[in-house]
């Protein structure tokens, strides 16, 4: 068996391994805020303590997996990216949806929460949204950070070392997909479409995805910025836009990790990520 494909069957052996107990208790309990979130952070970390046991079983330096932090644009531009391709889609479906803009749905509990509530609006615009923006990023990458240390610091050089670029981020992709589908389909990680609906359009989300931050990852050599975006998109996607569209008409068909508007934007992002896969150092992957 060749190195990098021993390497890549043990993490993936591990990962899912470890993935049993949080999932079983998501499927248990039927929600993944099970244990006041516990349990989608411990589901979350499963990937860092597969690459990080796998490291340690086959004697591969952990230095490989990235850590360093690379020039500062590519960790802004992972910052920026989820907004570029989510802020579109959002803004289509609030001026061409009736009533699925519901910015008070968000802002009234905001304005309460901080103490404000004769005044949510202003409260959410200058307080809430900035503390999100900011400090809210950085409580999502503590929580992103486990998966990306996994999916993008360990497996994805190693299959770009073994595939190439567009194979490599395709099939680690389609791994990162089918890892969330126990919550997808058997506990409410779901924003209320079809599951079919649901499951077809987060699978290509996530797939378009791993072609943006395996770009970011490789070209920068560090897996923060896979982090950083990751930290990005759950943050402004699910504690902001979700929560200012009301799920009115088709609006959840559109909006949402399971709705088909990211999958388009994403798409285009991933396509023109893919034409500059040849300004990729070729060091930056893992080979035999």
């Amino acid at each position: 068996m060749r190195p990098l494909t021993k390497q890549i069957l043990v993490f993936l052996l591990l990962v899912f391994s470890f993935s049993c107990l949080p999932y079983f208790l998501f499927i248990h309990s039927g929600h993944i805020g099970v244990g006041n979130g516990m349990g989608a952070m411990m589901v979350m970390w499963c990937p860092a303590l597969a690459a990080l046991a796998t490291c340690w079983l086959l004697g591969i330096d952990p230095a490989t997996l990235g850590w360093k932090w690379r020039p500062t644009r590519y960790v802004l531009w992972a910052y920026a990216i989820p907004v570029l391709y989510a802020l579109p889609v959002y803004l289509g479906t609030w001026a061409f949806i009736p009533g699925s803009f519901a910015f008070d749905n968000f802002a009234n509990p905001l304005g309460a929460s901080f103490g404000f509530p004769s005044h949510p609006r202003a409260t959410a615009l200058f307080l809430a949204i900035p503390c999100y923006a900011t400090l809210g990023v950085i409580r999502s990458t503590a929580s992103a950070l486990g998966e990306e240390i996994g999916w993008r610091g360990f497996l994805l050089p190693r299959l770009v070392g073994r595939l190439g670029f567009t194979l490599g981020c395709l099939l680690s992709g389609i791994i990162w997909g089918v890892w969330h589908y126990p919550g997808l389909l058997f506990a409410d990680y779901n924003a209320g479409t079809k599951p079919a609906f649901a499951l077809t359009c987060f699978t290509l989300m996530v797939i378009a995805d791993s072609y943006i931050m395996g770009w970011l990852r490789l070209k920068s050599g560090s897996l923060w910025t896979a982090a950083i975006l990751h930290a990005s998109h759950n943050l402004f996607i699910q504690a902001i836009f979700d929560r200012m569209t009301a799920p009115t008409g088709r609006a959840l068909y559109v909006t949402t990790e399971f709705g088909a508007g990211l999958v388009l934007t994403i798409g285009v992002l991933a396509v023109y990520f893919r034409t500059r896969r040849k300004e990729l150092p070729s060091g930056e992957s893992v080979s035999e």
